[in-house]
């Protein structure tokens, strides 16, 4: 009589390498080359421009090395999900499950991939962002006089195709997740440190450095006060979205091998480097373009990076030194760039649905392994609402939906770290946070004041509101799932 066949289980196939290549990957996505034009129109100066991405840096540091000991005491699939159900309660955990699903994940991979569409344009200038008529479409006018275009694009198809390509790959098992998470982001992270050399070297303009780094670097700006404040923190979005999702390898951490020792490692590599990278990068345009431009600007000089044209300005830099085959050898590497981050977003993501379909809190399907050991529901059901998401919202708008919501949870997770020390003080931890107590609360500071900026800014309010509300309608979500579970 034969056995029963065995039921696909994880396979453990990702390795230090393989892990940090996740983080950066993750890291890098499209942000870090388009996000310096809002956030210079916000700021005002080249000065605090520069203060924003160190401070960026530094909170994703600290989060990584908080999120470490979290990560070495419970290397399971989940991350985050995992980390608030053992330290707070099993509704914290479904409340992250369920904003990460709605928002957090899915809004943060629809915003890269309207990234890789809006960069396609550099290559396809077809490829534009105005909705077809013939499509189903609508502007909303929201209180603070942005308008919101519901609707397909030709930017927006280019968004779809790629998040459904990156899914049929991660459908195919880890392996070939992997093989396309490490090649593109060694690809990317070379290009990046490319772009920054020939910023600091062959593109250094005097005149932008003169303008950028003169005696009075934080011209244009006020002086700091409580309403700058509040424009320095929605300004952040940008800076706190490019180094977004640095936590996947916890989503997939029951892939990991000697996951122990190899998560902490990795969240710390990770970030580190791409944090230095981002810093540089920045430091490089300011190197090559003047930050205040005209929007009729004849040249990407005279544009500068506020104005620079659909606020690609890593093209516009590239562009400068090259002329028109740089910019598209940029917008190219950007296109590698975009894909391989959210290989990593859709890759971790979806582990994070499965262990909450195996606690009974989504999808029953969704936490049932394929023949080639994935979570091959939860792929699908984030490729779906992923997909509703890129006909919803700009690329700036997605960033003010994402950001907010993220860093609730953050915090909440780091306050956790507290909590479990005092809870569960004999259980092992392979990894402890470097710094205990003080870089942990400093962190929980840090994202907790940004977060509070975002809810009072008018810029970013109704975002942020709107993000409050999608966290506290999981409650009802929570119960009512428990109720049919049952």
């Amino acid at each position: 009589m034969s056995s029963p066949a065995a039921k696909p289980e994880f396979v453990k196939a990702l390795t230090l390498t393989d892990a940090t290549m996740l983080v950066a990957g993750s890291m890098i996505g499209s942000g870090v080359f388009i996000v310096a034009a809002d956030m210079g129109r916000t700021l005002g100066s080249p000065g605090w421009l520069l203060i924003a991405w160190v401070l960026t840096g530094i909170m994703t540091v600290l989060g990584a090395l908080s999120f470490g000991e979290l990560a070495a005491m419970y290397p399971r699939a989940g991350g985050m999900y995992t980390f608030l159900r053992e330290s707070m309660s099993p509704l914290m955990g479904f409340l992250y499950g369920w904003t990460l699903f709605v928002v957090i994940q899915t809004g943060t991979v629809a915003a890269v991939a309207v990234g890789f569409g809006k960069f396609l344009g550099v290559l396809w200038p077809s490829v534009t962002a105005a909705t077809f008529a013939w499509f189903p479409h609508a502007t909303l006018h929201t209180s603070d006089g942005s308008a919101i275009d519901l609707g397909l694009s030709p930017q927006r198809v280019a968004a779809l195709v790629t998040i459904w390509v990156i899914t049929w790959i991660n459908l195919r098992g880890v392996k070939a997740g992997k093989a396309v998470q490490t090649t593109l982001t060694v690809i990317k992270t070379v290009s990046l440190a490319a772009l920054v050399l020939l910023a600091l070297t062959m593109g250094r303009n005097t005149q932008a450095v003169t303008a950028n780094f003169g005696a009075n670097w934080f011209a244009g700006s006020p002086a700091w006060s409580s309403m700058f404040a509040l424009t320095f923190g929605t300004a952040m979005v940008g800076s706190l979205f490019s180094a977004d999702s640095w936590h996947a390898p916890t989503f997939a951490a029951a892939e990991v091998q000697d996951p122990q020792k190899n998560l902490p490692r990795a969240l710390l590599l990770g970030t580190a480097l791409v944090s230095l990278l981002f810093f540089l990068a920045n430091l490089g345009y300011l190197s090559v373009l003047p930050l205040h431009g005209t929007a009729d600007g004849a040249t990407v000089i005279a544009r500068g990076i506020d104005h620079a044209s659909n606020d690609r300005v890593a093209t516009a830099v590239m562009e400068y030194i090259f002329g028109a085959s740089g910019a598209a050898i940029m917008a190219g590497a950007i296109l590698i760039s975009t894909f391989g981050c959210n290989n990593g977003l859709i890759l971790s993501g979806a582990r994070v649905y499965y262990a909450m379909a195996r606690d009974g809190l989504f999808f029953k399907k969704a936490g049932e392994l394929s023949k080639n050991s994935v979570p091959a529901f939860a792929l699908i059901a984030q490729s779906v609402w992923t997909s509703v998401l890129c006909l919803t919202g700009t690329y700036n708008q997605l960033l003010d939906y994402v950001i907010f919501a993220a860093l609730i949870f953050y915090a909440l997770t780091t306050v956790g770290l507290f909590i479990l020390r005092a809870k569960r003080p004999d259980e092992p931890r392979p990894y402890r946070a470097v710094g205990y107590p003080v870089l942990p609360a400093l962190y929980i500071l840090l994202a907790s004041g940004i977060a509070v900026t975002l809810l009072v800014a008018d810029k970013t309010r109704v975002q942020a509101l709107s993000g409050l509300a999608l966290v506290v309608l999981g409650v009802p979500v929570y119960y009512s799932t428990l109720k049919t579970s049952r």
